[in-house]
């Protein structure tokens, strides 16, 4: 029963916190995936990269209407929900084992088991859920032309057009930055916590207050660090789509293609965005997380040695 709570907390609390951020995340992915100019795209996300984050905003609401800005959020819910139950349940459980083994850990040592535990909780979660983030992006990628008409076919029309291996387009790339980007999201995270509930001694867990912050904080870390390998996992993610050209890109060909028309400031294209989308995000995350467990009764381990 602790574990149907621990990934009923963890899914609802990806699912709070990406609906709450969805107009800014497909902002972050149409300025990510406006230097492609694939015909899918139409000229609306070109021109999107030329425009200030409200002028965008306001932009994509001209173009397509205000519900446009949760463009791609119904298959981000069915995606976020048991990907992040799946990325907190294996983090609970790598650092309960963690802390089981070598229950007397240094400073130093408890850095590494948050590393080691973010890293492959991520990419355990990316490896299960990736057909649906990749339908995510294409998704929020279109903008005046709409190749796929919906979850389901978007996912037919995939395999179709791609072959079945087709849905997993860019999973190395995906794992190549979600690993670091967890790894380094839960280290700060919880790093921060346990500095802070031992400034505060009163408190047996995080207030609501504490995890924003906390959260607010790791995620600028997380995303600095990160950001063009995301940027690159996205755009291989669009390519062949329809079938087109681009078809066979791999990761060093989309690295080339930044480097020769945007230089190195183009990996951080859309970076802006991704940090006003990242800070609530991220806080959010974790804050309802922490409160959905105090709720739901879970049984986690003492918050100061974590």
């Amino acid at each position: 029963m602790q574990t149907v709570k621990l990934l009923l907390a963890g899914g609802l609390a990806g699912a709070i916190s990406k609906t709450a951020t969805a107009p800014l995340a497909r902002l972050t992915i149409l300025y990510q995936v406006s230097g492609l100019h694939l015909a899918s795209a139409g000229a609306g996300a070109g021109h999107i990269q030329r425009l200030s984050l409200g002028a965008a905003l306001q932009h994509i609401i001209h173009q397509e209407g205000f519900r446009a800005l949760w463009k791609g959020n119904g298959v981000t819910i069915i995606h976020r929900m048991p990907y992040s139950a799946a990325n907190f349940w294996a983090y609970e459980s790598i650092t309960r084992a963690w802390q089981h083994k070598w229950p007397a850990s240094r400073p130093h040592e408890d850095i590494l088991r948050r590393l080691c535990a973010g890293g492959l909780a991520g990419m355990t979660a990316c490896s299960l859920a990736y057909p649906l983030d990749l339908v995510r992006t294409r998704l929020s990628a279109q903008t005046t032309s709409n190749y796929y008409t919906g979850i389901s076919h978007a996912l037919r029309a995939i395999v179709q057009d791609e072959g079945f291996l087709g849905l997993y387009r860019g999973l190395g790339a995906t794992l190549l930055q979600i690993g670091p980007s967890l790894a380094l999201n839960y280290c700060a995270y919880e790093t921060l916590r346990s500095h802070a509930l031992q400034l505060f001694p009163e408190y047996n867990s995080p207030t609501v207050a504490m995890s924003l912050a906390c959260g607010s904080m790791a995620g600028v870390f997380s995303s600095s660090f990160t950001f063009p390998l995301d940027l690159v996992r996205r755009r291989i993610q669009l390519c062949g789509q329809h079938g087109g050209e681009q078809q066979r890109m791999r990761y060093k060909d989309v690295v080339r293609s930044i480097m020769a028309h945007d230089g190195f400031r183009g990996f951080y294209a859309g970076l802006l965005p991704e940090y006003y989308k990242v800070v609530p995000s991220v806080a959010l995350a974790f804050c309802s997380y922490e409160t959905l467990k105090k709720f739901l009764n879970v049984a986690t381990v003492d918050n100061r040695h974590r």
